[in-house]
């Protein structure tokens, strides 16, 4: 098995995806006007609107309700990405700023405009830099 994407579930694609461009730096390839995937070289995330979900199982998803997942992105310098997301007005809701964390990561801990978490994050020891290695 592998793992292929994550979607999230959204009353406003273009706004979500805009917002993953900024964070990713990957322009999305729209499918329809409720359908977008930002491919990236180990996994994609899917923006698609909430018209798509009865397609699948009427009422099963609902957007802007996460309160349990994270969505992790791995960037070369988070000091960077955040300056650039500040400064583009992207970062309205930084739930915590650029922090060292035990486990050897660099993390900028924010929120997309529907509220659900997100990881920005660069490995700054030994251990994580191995871990990431491509």
């Amino acid at each position: 098995m592998d793992f292929v994407s994550i979607r999230i579930i959204t009353a406003d694609v273009a706004r979500l995806v805009a917002f993953y461009e900024r964070v990713t730096g990957v322009r999305a390839a729209w499918a329809t006007e409720d359908f977008a995937e930002l491919a990236t070289p180990t996994a994609t995330l899917a923006v698609a609107g909430t018209r798509t979900v009865p397609l699948f199982a009427p009422g099963s998803a609902h957007p802007a309700r996460n309160q349990s997942v994270i969505t992790e992105f791995l960037v070369d310098d988070v000091d960077r990405v955040h300056r650039e997301l500040t400064g583009a007005g992207c970062l309205t809701d930084p739930v915590a700023g650029p922090t060292t964390m035990p486990w050897g990561n660099r993390s900028l801990l924010l929120r997309d405009p529907d509220g659900n978490l997100v990881n920005v994050f660069t490995p700054v020891t030994a251990a994580a830099v191995a871990k990431f290695a491509r």
